[in-house]
């Protein structure tokens, strides 16, 4: 197992939910973490400060190119290093099929998939170097798109295929690894009854939190001999009968 004392890992969309989680997580055991953010200013700032010394606040539009790579350029260049990269920006709005625009697609996919593909291939040199990995963020239900969020639910199910093609690209130097959570936290926009119906989706019939994601990318960055895999971490709701 790798230990995580002394390495730099860049955490994108940490400034909230499943990326703060993850974020204190990997600092907590030992990690220097790039806390990168856009609009959520006060929330990697909270990040920043509850580590204590171990991050610092990286601000990128991650629907630019050009802007994903220049993040990956700043930490590099502030650090010396980068020892692993986790993928959890994504755009996650409601649009209903019917109302879906070309903006709203190129935003989903924009986000969800080309941007994680060209951070992942400007991080490559450096993870080969210190033998590090890349943790992806998918979706547990992008097998069957929701139809209030078809653009996001189809970009994340590219995410599985983007892990074999980052893990095989990166061997045998470094890794890929990806997550597919499922009902850990409810959407910030659902309501009471929603939110209690998408918990009973999961065979637990409850949300696992946010510490699941949060304890399965610690794994993934620290299990050196795993490599190409997507961890399931949904409650059992792939076994869920309707």
């Amino acid at each position: 197992m790798t230990t995580l004392d002394g390495r730099t890992i860049l955490v994108t969309g940490a400034g909230r939910r499943l990326g703060r989680a993850v974020a204190l997580e990997l600092g907590r055991a030992g990690a220097w973490i790039a806390v990168h953010h856009h609009t959520s200013v006060d929330g990697a700032r909270a990040v920043v400060d509850e580590l204590d010394g171990r991050a610092a606040p990286y601000r990128a539009d991650l629907a630019d190119v050009a802007a994903a790579e220049a993040l990956v350029d700043a930490v590099v260049s502030d650090r010396g290093q980068l020892d692993g990269v986790v993928l959890n920006a994504s755009a996650f709005p409601r649009v209903p099929f019917g109302d879906v625009t070309p903006d709203d697609w190129q935003n989903a996919f924009s986000t969800t998939l080309e941007t994680p593909f060209f951070l992942a291939q400007r991080a490559a040199p450096h993870l080969r170097r210190s033998g590090g990995s890349i943790v992806l963020l998918g979706d547990a239900a992008a097998e069957v798109p929701a139809l209030d969020r078809v653009p996001y639910s189809l970009a994340k199910s590219a995410i599985p295929a983007l892990t074999t093609a980052l893990a095989t690209a990166l061997a045998p130097q470094a890794r890929a690894n990806a997550i597919a959570p499922g009902p850990v936290l409810p959407p910030a926009d659902a309501s009471a009854a929603e939110s209690e119906a998408i918990a009973r989706t999961a065979l637990l019939e409850r949300f696992g939190g946010e510490g699941s994601i949060a304890h399965a990318a610690r794994y993934l960055i620290e299990a050196d001999f795993v490599t190409g895999h997507v961890l399931v971490v949904d409650g059992g709701r792939r076994l869920r009968r309707p």
